[in-house]
């Protein structure tokens, strides 16, 4: 029988005042990886990438415009929204004030490829 586990802040963040940081599945013994978006900054998120799994965003604050495939979408604190394996994505803050997502990964590990930026094209 498994045993339950507590991480504590420590072990996922990296922002004392902000839900900002991960947890890779592998670490803990299961299939789903978090990650924890938070930012004031408008225009603030990731840039458009791909996963070779389902994503599953849930807004805990804010506001959010998502590029998913060839669709623009605005989510608000409370929507959840879905951005399937392969198909390429991103967000970004459109305020007024702080967006905050959790990102579950479908996945034990994080696994993704940049399609803007410095880091395009690396996985």
């Amino acid at each position: 029988m498994r045993k339950g586990l507590k991480l504590g802040r420590a072990d996922w963040g990296n922002a004392p005042d902000l839900w900002k940081g991960r947890f890779e599945g592998h670490q803990i013994g299961t299939d789903v990886t978090v990650l924890f978006f938070s930012s004031d900054v408008i225009g603030s998120g990731p840039v458009l990438h791909v996963h070779p799994y389902d994503e599953v965003f849930i807004l805990r604050e804010g506001r959010a415009l998502f590029t998913i495939g060839e669709d623009e979408i605005e989510a608000e604190a409370g929507d959840i929204m879905l951005g399937p394996a392969n198909v390429p994505h991103k967000f970004r803050n459109i305020g007024p004030g702080r967006l905050s997502s959790i990102d579950i990964h479908c996945s034990d590990r994080w696994i993704q490829t940049d399609l803007e930026g410095p880091k395009a094209g690396k996985g």
